[in-house]
């Protein structure tokens, strides 16, 4: 693959980022992003460079009564140094009990709880960026959660967003509740949940959080589309790493150039044509792996095309045919006929990808802002309130 050099900036003075036992040398973060991160998108980004790679986020209902899919998301490859699982719930009981299979099973060696997710489907039953409203229901999950893990000496970390709108921000009172948990690292996308991924992450929001909290490790995520990006994110808000998820999406290579730019280096990369079609085919040969199902892993390769052929000179019905194909044969055939001497478009190729919606209202549960504490009525609901495997 074609690398060039830009600019040089001066080093990063990151030391690398201590999650309890574990040691990560570049302070990078693969998001957990639901039908992308399983363990062949995660080879593809660990080749590339270094960082902690983690997987789907998965309910922790499913995990406990351990659906075949649930499984399939926590599963992670022999060679991966560090078993990274993020895991949704509702229920401090379930959560617990999730943590306790993790750990007395030995599936992972950290483990994420995500307070960030926006979908209407999880904040509608009181789940992801609804749930740090209620102080006590979240206390009680992250105490329990990190009471269970710490029997395995297992780092356990949240991830959230700024709150549900602008009236209703947690990420202060969430951080220090996470933080005199015993929490190893608290993440946060600059983001409410009205926002879903539209608009600008704000940054000055990670800043206050990172001087809220300077005992643990404080994450930013939102708008890393780039290298430079990430580092401006470290040098304007302080954190201690940087959370990467939409900026990878048919750029798997970005985790190299994030390695060399916190090494001090120019180097990036910059695909011909040629170089994306031999990644798009690793990819789905790796999904093939995966899922043990052609068929499926090919489904599941469409909704990457637009990604890795974002900004470059591909035809509408090359497009179209690409996302239709339906076997590895058929895969190899459309992208040869690809004009494959195609040279790295630049800009073009770079900057937002990804769905970023439209600010909305959340969906909530009933009566869910009258207060900051759970009433009786939402206290009877919340063990029920689960998704089957993953929250989106």
């Amino acid at each position: 693959m074609t690398v060039v050099a830009t600019p040089p900036a001066p080093k990063l003075e990151l030391p690398p980022l201590k999650l309890g036992p574990i040691t990560v040398d570049t302070p990078v973060i693969l998001a957990p992003m639901a039908g992308i991160t399983n363990s062949a998108f995660r080879r593809l980004c660990r080749e590339y460079g270094g960082g902690l790679y983690v997987a789907e986020m998965v309910t922790s209902r499913a995990l406990v009564e351990r659906t075949p899919e649930s499984l399939r998301i926590i599963s992670h490859d022999d060679d991966e140094k560090v078993r990274s699982v993020q895991l949704y719930g509702v229920d401090p009981v379930t959560v617990g009990q999730a943590v306790r299979m993790l750990v007395e099973e030995d599936r992972a060696d950290h483990i994420d709880l995500n307070f960030g997710c926006p979908v209407p489907k999880v904040t509608r039953r009181g789940g992801g960026s609804a749930l740090p409203w209620k102080t006590d229901l979240f206390t009680s999950i992250v105490q329990t959660a990190v009471k269970e893990a710490s029997k395995g000496n297992i780092p356990l970390t949240i991830k959230m967003r700024k709150g549900i709108d602008d009236d209703h921000l947690t990420y202060l009172d969430a951080g220090r509740i996470a933080r005199d948990s015993g929490v190893a690292a608290v993440a946060l996308h600059g983001r409410t949940a009205a926002q879903f991924y539209s608009g600008k992450a704000d940054w000055s929001a990670i800043a206050r959080l990172r001087e809220a909290l300077p005992d643990i490790p404080v994450l930013g995520n939102g708008d890393i589309w780039s290298a430079e990006d990430a580092v401006r994110m470290v040098r304007e808000t302080g954190v201690d790493g940087v959370v990467v998820g939409r900026g990878c999406q048919g750029r798997p290579w970005l985790f190299g150039d994030l390695m060399a730019a916190f090494e001090g280096s120019d180097v990036r990369h910059t695909p011909a044509l040629r170089q994306v079609a031999e990644s798009i085919y690793r990819h789905a040969e790796l999904m093939v792996e995966t899922f043990g199902d052609e068929g499926k892993a090919l489904r599941e390769i469409r909704k990457h095309m637009a990604w890795y052929l974002k900004g470059y000179v591909v035809g509408s019905d090359l497009r179209h045919r690409l996302a239709l194909v339906t076997s590895l044969e058929v895969l190899r055939a459309t992208l040869d006929e690809l004009d494959l001497d195609s040279p790295y478009p630049g800009a073009d190729a770079e900057g937002p990808r990804g769905r970023a919606g439209s600010p909305k209202k959340p969906a909530l549960p009933k009566d869910w802002l009258l207060n900051r504490n759970l009433d009786a009525e939402q206290s009877r609901d919340i063990s029920f309130a689960e998704l089957d495997v993953s929250g989106g």
